[in-house]
């Protein structure tokens, strides 16, 4: 969708891109499955190099996602750019190519598309229901949460910092810290078909988070800790912690026999290098792979930033593991550190 300054003209200044034209990325043609992604890649050409380049560099674009999205490869942290500055930058824009190798190089080395997207494709497809929004679930006290937390088809969601969970918090939570991308590992992590309980630091969290799983079909959530972990300690009840290893000290006792290094990236940013010795388990799989690790040692969890890598060490204490560290900061605090890296 194009904007217009009346008092600019009758040419168009901006440009409102949705899910095709990103800071330095572009929009997935494969994310409504394997038989319409070829003629998506075409349609996303022809967008493109037949409908925005010809607006002129100076056209302000205002994409729908930023980083951290899954509707691109590699999403820029800009959010928002200039049709010129995608032109320099944009390996997509940057680099003459007809239609057909256009194609082949947008669907060479795709993510794996979150698990949520296929069935939000299939929500997207039903008719709309009447809908007031999302509400507030009812707040629980300490002995309720701890009561509905204990039946196995309950998903209980910590959505505080990844410091503030690894502290102390509800024996058997998830972290999913509501952050930007807090919706994308929502719809990656949790059940659609099981409840969800959440704790978090404040009401207005709260009903942040509970709005963001609402727009991704994950409404089914039966209340939230009240007054979040003050009650919680208060009432004398049990609480788990997660050591907070800087980058300094997991490259200190990374080749230590009783330490395990955890890469939870996905596979395309493990290509590009990692900890030495690190074994890779992309976080979404971890549930099924954790036979794999070694319940005798110290497991150090660590991805790009240290959100994914809070999530795949609450994810090994739910599942009994006792000695676990996330590292904060993880893998571009090992960069900035100028730390050893293997390819």
């Amino acid at each position: 969708m194009l904007l217009f300054d009346a008092q600019q003209g009758d040419e168009p200044f901006a440009l409102f891109t949705g899910d095709t034209l990103f800071n330095l990325d572009i929009g997935r043609p494969d994310l409504l499955g394997d038989d319409s992604k070829r003629r998506l890649a075409g349609e996303l050409y022809q967008t493109l190099f037949t409908r925005y380049r010809p607006l002129g560099d100076r056209i302000e674009v205002y994409p729908c996602h930023g980083a951290g999205s899954a509707c691109g490869k590699s999403i820029g942290d800009r959010r928002q750019t200039t049709l010129g500055n995608e032109r320099l930058f944009n390996p997509a824009l940057r680099d003459a190519r007809d239609e057909e190798t256009f194609v082949q190089w947008t669907l060479a080395d795709l993510p794996e598309p979150p698990r949520h997207f296929a069935r939000l494709k299939q929500l997207n497809a039903q008719p709309i229901k009447e809908s007031s929004g999302p509400t507030l679930p009812p707040p629980l006290s300490p002995h309720e949460l701890q009561t509905r937390a204990a039946d196995d088809d309950a998903q209980l969601v910590d959505i505080r910092s990844i410091l503030a969970f690894g502290g102390g918090h509800v024996p058997g939570a998830i972290n999913i810290p509501l952050r930007t991308e807090f919706v994308n590992w929502a719809g990656w992590m949790l059940d659609d078909t099981r409840p969800i309980l959440l704790v978090g630091e404040s009401v207005g969290d709260i009903y942040q988070a509970v709005t963001h799983l609402y727009r991704i079909g994950l409404d089914n959530i039966e209340g939230y800790l009240r007054n979040g972990m003050t009650d919680w300690q208060n009432a004398a009840l049990r609480l788990n912690n997660v050591q907070q290893w800087t980058v300094h000290e997991l490259n200190a006792q990374r080749d230590e026999a009783d330490v395990q290094v955890l890469d939870v990236r996905s596979p395309n940013e493990v290509a590009k290098g990692k900890v030495p010795g690190a074994k890779h388990i992309f976080v979404p799989h971890l549930t099924d792979r954790l036979d794999e690790l070694d319940t005798d040692k110290t497991i150090a969890t660590y991805c790009g930033s240290g959100y994914r890598a809070s999530i795949a060490a609450s994810i090994l204490k739910q599942a009994g593991f006792r000695a676990v560290a996330n590292v904060p900061g993880s893998w571009l605090a090992w960069k900035a550190a100028g730390l050893p890296v293997e390819k």
